[in-house]
């Protein structure tokens, strides 16, 4: 499997991607510039594009509402909608969202303020190209960095993921309970990350590239991509 990671204006995880994927993971990585207009031509469904996190054109209008436009964001939507796996992590979950590769919107956290902090997140299903490594309910400890990370959607939107089996990750406790407390920006049904129906499309809020190796004291977040590459 090889990866594309965006680069747009503002994107500040790009090389924290290059990095864990490329020197960690030892895949093939490259970087992508936002105004290209096609992906790689070397690029089959069997790869993936990265949309990092980050600060795309500094969250101007709201985050991700801009980044969405760039040139290269009709290729990735192509590419999705041939097959191809697309993640998306902070910012890049709410650019996908913004492109409609994903159901719902990221809003400004409850407290309207900036989060930073490492929280737990537990597995809802390893159906998942995402999660197939992890068991169900196994809890997960990642960063987060963001002012807009409550995930909404309306009712209808909401049963149809969990009936879809769409729900990847929720915020919970350290004992997997799933808790208001737990919920550090209030998101709907503590809902982290999620995937598109079709299964090659995923979002999530916490950043699992700052959680990948031993360097850090932490390599919950390697499992995620180790899922990936198992596919």
């Amino acid at each position: 499997m090889k990866f594309g990671v965006i680069l747009f204006p503002g994107s500040n995880c790009d090389d924290d991607m290059m990095h864990v994927l490329g020197s960690v993971l030892g895949c093939e990585t490259v970087k992508l510039w936002h105004k290209d207009e096609s992906i790689p031509a070397d690029f089959t469904t069997d790869d993936c594009i990265i949309v990092p996190g980050g600060f795309s054109y500094g969250d101007y209008v709201r985050a991700g509402a801009i980044a969405r436009f760039s040139p290269i964001m009709q290729s990735v939507i192509d590419f999705a909608n041939r097959g191809g796996y697309v993640f998306g992590i902070c910012n890049g979950f709410q650019i996908l969202c913004e492109a409609g590769l994903l159901p719902g919107a990221l809003l400004r956290n409850s407290q309207q303020k900036f989060i930073c902090d490492n929280v737990q997140l537990r597995i809802e299903t390893n159906n998942s190209d995402l999660t197939n490594k992890m068991d169900v309910g196994q809890v997960l400890t990642i960063p987060i960095a963001h002012a807009e990370g409550r995930y909404h959607a309306d009712e209808a939107t909401l049963l149809e993921l969990a009936t879809n089996d769409q729900i990847l990750f929720r915020y919970c406790d350290a004992t997997a309970e799933i808790t208001d407390a737990a919920n550090p920006n209030g998101s709907a049904q503590n809902i982290a990350g999620i995937r598109n129906k079709a299964g090659n499309v995923f979002g999530m809020m916490p950043h699992p590239e700052r959680a990948s190796e031993e360097l850090l004291n932490n390599e919950d977040g390697r499992l995620i991509f180790d899922s990936l590459l198992a596919g």
